[in-house]
């Protein structure tokens, strides 16, 4: 009776030990790339060449990032054909990357480049991204080279971001 005990006990414990590593091992799969760390996504924002970049913060669980996303899709057909690049940073938490994130970019068919960013530690990096940003989203960062603009808000129509995009070009 004590060996069936130990044994039984001894299957519980590699069981569990076998759920753990199996959900740790679990990769989430996305036609999109996931960031663990700001660190692997700085370089978006230090790129020395003649495209200007338009990079959105935005998340699902943010209705103004949202409702804003379709002028972000239509500035990226618009100047499909130049030196521009939308890129759009979701911060979308991890847990939810599977029921929510990957499901909307599929529905949504967004063509603008999307970057899931996981990185929790906030207080790390948004500073990084620009000293005016509250932590608050959305917010948008446009650039090339040297020139650099933060708008910290949402866009309220298509022109107010297409005129912020025209001052770089």
């Amino acid at each position: 009776m004590n060996k069936l005990l130990s044994f039984k006990l001894l299957v519980l414990f590699l069981f569990t030990v076998s759920f753990h590593l199996q959900a740790q091992d679990k990769q989430v799969k996305a036609d999109f790339p996931i960031y663990e760390t700001y660190d692997e996504i700085a370089y978006i924002f230090d790129q020395k060449n003649d495209t200007t970049y338009v990079i959105n913060f935005w998340a699902t669980w943010c209705g103004p990032c949202v409702k804003e996303l379709p002028y972000f899709e239509d500035l990226h057909q618009q100047y499909k054909g130049e030196k521009v690049k939308v890129i759009l940073v979701s911060l979308d938490f991890k847990r939810q990357l599977e029921r929510k994130l990957i499901p909307f970019v599929e529905k949504h068919q967004l063509q603008s480049q999307v970057i899931a960013l996981t990185d929790g530690d906030y207080n790390a990096w948004i500073d990084k991204v620009d000293p005016q940003w509250s932590g608050a989203i959305p917010i948008t960062i446009v650039y090339r080279g040297d020139q650099r603009k933060f708008h910290g808000e949402e866009f309220a129509n298509y022109e107010e971001l297409e005129n912020l995009l025209k001052a770089f070009l």
